[in-house]
Order: structure tokens, then sequence, then C-alpha cells
């Protein structure tokens, strides 16, 4: 009899564990009808691919059924064929249905059961029905042009085109802002409109995604593309910024004030008048120390005669950076705040350390990423002007 109701208690926990979904498993399931018999295909998007997931037959009455795994959410394609698909954007455990037509498959059809996928039709049939209004204005304007009061009308269509642009920039960005921590705000960013321009250009906005995105999933391959993509922006904005204040001041050296070692901030402006190797490096990085020896012969031979070096440490550890600098015997200003010192190395477009820049006595930088005798060569010349 104990025998009996030990296998009758184990033979229902195998039911149960049979009938459980598996783990960060999800469906998509539907109907599409006019379908026929044809194949349903689920892929990956991937940044700059596609990968095949999973493929059905659609049975007589339309229905489908699909699974896949992740553990994240993932943007997807639903296919009938390759230009009659809908964007879907799901997370683990997520059971997606959908309803259609075969006929306007890509363009009409209700989705539940997934927010992000929700998310995305959502931004899509917005953008849509912008694009729609934009294409009704250029019809009239085609329509229109030669008639006696077209300038009139031209003025009018061309301040209702900017209107429908910002009114769709404002909506896009307003999603972004309310969504950082959705992945759907990736698919925001990314928007263009027919002509290849995107639709959110506003930078800040991009930041605050992809700095959120990037600490809840820093493993997702679009988040890292929307990450690297936005540092690459801010280098460009600020090498843009950078040769405008040479335009307007004639000084291509942009502002740091950072702490030295005893706390105190220094700032590199307070350097003008000398000559200034401003000097990125890292106190744990081994290639950073081997270039220590020559700063400091350089610093014995032209200190004396107005020459200063301003070391920016990019590095974490506060003992490896003091321990560094006493072994290494740098008697320069040394700045950082032991948090990678990223304004910095944004500001002056570092891309690996060590890296230097020579600066004049009026802070102009006159030459960059000086070592061995190009550096004394560098530093000869440049002090006698």
């Amino acid at each position: 009899m104990i025998f009996r109701r030990m296998m009758f208690f184990l033979l229902a926990a195998l039911v149960v564990a049979g009938g459980c979904k598996k783990e960060n498993q999800f469906t998509i399931q539907g109907k599409i009808t006019h379908a026929g018999s044809d194949t349903i295909y689920l892929e990956e998007l991937q940044v700059s691919t596609v990968k095949p997931v999973a493929k059905v037959k659609i049975n007589g009455n339309g229905e489908f059924k699909l699974k896949g795994n992740t553990t994240i959410p993932t943007f997807y394609l639903l296919k009938l064929a390759n230009h009659n698909f809908i964007t879907l954007l799901v997370d683990s455990v997520d059971n997606v249905h959908i309803e259609a037509d075969a006929a306007n498959f890509g363009k009409e059809y209700v989705v539940e059961g997934s927010l992000g996928s929700i998310q995305v039709k959502e931004l899509t049939e917005t953008l849509n029905r912008t694009e729609y209004k934009l294409d009704s204005l250029r019809s009239l304007n085609t329509l229109s042009q030669g008639s006696s009061d077209y300038e009139l009308l031209k003025e009018r269509w061309n301040q209702e085109y900017t209107k429908i642009i910002d009114d769709q920039n404002l909506y896009s960005v307003n999603f972004v802002l309310k969504n950082p921590f959705s992945m759907a705000s990736v698919y925001a960013l990314y928007q263009k409109y027919k002509d290849g321009s995107y639709v959110i250009k506003d930078l800040q906005t991009m930041r605050t995604a992809a700095s959120a995105l990037n600490a809840i999933y820093p493993n997702s391959v679009m988040v890292k593309a929307l990450y690297e993509n936005t540092l690459q922006y801010l280098r460009e904005q600020k090498a843009a910024e950078m040769k405008q204040l040479v335009a307007e001041h004639g000084i291509n050296s942009p502002e740091i004030e950072l702490p030295d070692i005893n706390n105190r901030k220094v700032a590199l402006s307070s350097l003008r008048g000398k000559v200034v190797l401003l000097h990125f490096w890292a106190a744990e990085d081994a290639g950073s120390r081997l270039l220590n020896p020559l700063l400091v012969d350089a610093y014995a031979k032209y200190h004396s005669k107005g020459f200063e070096i301003y070391q920016v440490n990019v590095g974490n550890s506060r003992s490896e950076w003091l321990d560094a600098i006493d072994t290494d015997g740098l008697k320069w200003i040394n700045v950082g705040d032991l948090n990678g010192s990223n304004d910095a190395v944004l500001n002056y477009n570092i891309q690996s350390i060590p890296y230097n820049y020579l600066l004049n006595r009026d802070g102009a930088i006159v030459a960059k990423n000086l070592t061995g005798s190009a550096l004394d060569k560098a530093l000869s010349t440049t002090m006698t002007k």
C-alpha cells in the first residue's frame, strides 16, 4: 500500500513537471487567414544579419505554433515572405498570439501576450502614419507646381511638413525617455524615414537609453551595438566641438579639471604659458609604465625651461597609482578620478593608452602620440617658440 502511494506521488510529480513550460521558452502562435498551406518562418534579428530559428506549415484553418528560447528580450522576424513580415520583441516565457491576413500580413495585425511586441507595433504604426502624411504633402507639392499660387502653398506645406517631423521626433523621444529600460527603445532609436534619415537625432536621448539598457542587458548584441554607436557619436560630437573651439578661439585643447593624489583639483588651463605634455596612462597598465622613464628624462631636461607634464590616470586603483608615482619617480602633475577619467578620455578621443598630446604655451596642440626621440625633437622645437 505504501509502495503504491509512493508510485502515485512520483507519477503525479512527473506529470506536473512534464506539463510545465521549459525555462526561457516562448511560444508564438496564431491564425492567418488566406494563408493556404504556406510555411511561416521565425528568424532572430541580429545587428547585421538574421538567424533562422524555426519554421512550420500553417494548417488548413490558418493556425500555426512556433517555439524558441531566449534569456533576454530579443527581436524576431515572423515571415511569410522576404518583404512580408512582422517584427516582434519577445522575452523569455512570453506567449505571443498573432491574428493577421496573409495579404497584408506585415502591416495590419493584432498581437497579444508580449509587451515588447505591442510597443514595436505602436512605434511602427506611428511612423507609418507620419510617412503617409509626408507623402501626401509631397504629392500636393508635385501636383501644384506651375499653378499661380504655388509659392504661397509651398510655404504653407513646408511649415506643415516641419511640424509633422517635429511631432514624430517628439513622440519618439518621449517614448525612449519613458521606456529607457525597454528594448523597444533600441527599435525606436534606429527607426528611419524612407529617405534613410533617422527619426531621433538627439544624442542625449540615445545616451540615456544606451546607459540604462547597458546596465540591464550588458550581454545583448543589440545593446552592445547601441552602446558603441553612442560612444562613437559622442566622440564625433566632441571632435566637432573641438573644431569649433579652434575656429572661435584658436585653442584646440578642451579643459580638464581633475583631482591630484591629494584630492586637489588641477585645471589643465592653469598651465597656460608653459609647454605641456598631456599624457594619458593607467598605473595598472604595463605598457604605460614602460614609457615613464622616457618622461622622467624629458622632465629633467626641459622642466626648468618651462616644460610641464599633466598626466591623466585612467585607471581605478589608488594603491597602484600611488605606488607607480613613487616607484617610477613621477614628480609632475598627476590627476585622475579613479573611475576612468571618462570625460577627459572622450574629449580627447583616447582610443588606447599610453597616448599623449603636446601643447604649446598658448594651449594649442602641436603634436600627438610622441615616443622615443620624437618626443625630445618636438620638445626642443616647441620650447624655443
